[in-house]
């Protein structure tokens, strides 16, 4: 085991596109797990661009995250509703529906939930 690992999200060990090009989600294997980086471009919202894809009525991944830019708004299956931004450390347990808010991409790092994201 090397001392230091550094990788980059551009070289990622595999690449997943969301449904009709509104994102993809660049995922590093790593000896701790599954890394990710999504871009969720404007007009994403999971239950239209990525529910296609996993075949559940809510995304039933848990996060736990970092936004790194753009804005996006998370709403639970019981309606529970939160607004994100650059700057957020966010934990998010699985049922649960999302959309970027504006017209900027919303980038983020998730240790926990990509592994398995956006996968059929």
């Amino acid at each position: 085991m090397a001392g230091i690992v550094s990788r980059n999200f551009d070289a990622a060990d595999e690449t997943r596109a969301f449904k009709d090009g509104k994102g993809k989600l660049d995922l590093l294997n790593t000896e701790h797990g599954p890394v990710g980086r999504a871009v969720f471009e404007p007009g994403w919202r999971w239950s239209t661009h990525v529910k296609p894809i996993a075949g559940t009525d809510s995304c039933q991944a848990a996060h736990v995250g970092y936004v790194v830019s753009g804005r996006m708004t998370i709403v639970m299956d019981d309606g529970e509703t939160a607004d994100v931004e650059p700057g957020q450390f966010i934990t998010v347990t699985p049922g649960h529906d999302a959309y970027v808010v504006g017209d900027e991409p919303c980038v983020m790092l998730d240790w926990v939930g990509f592994g398995d994201y956006a996968k059929a």
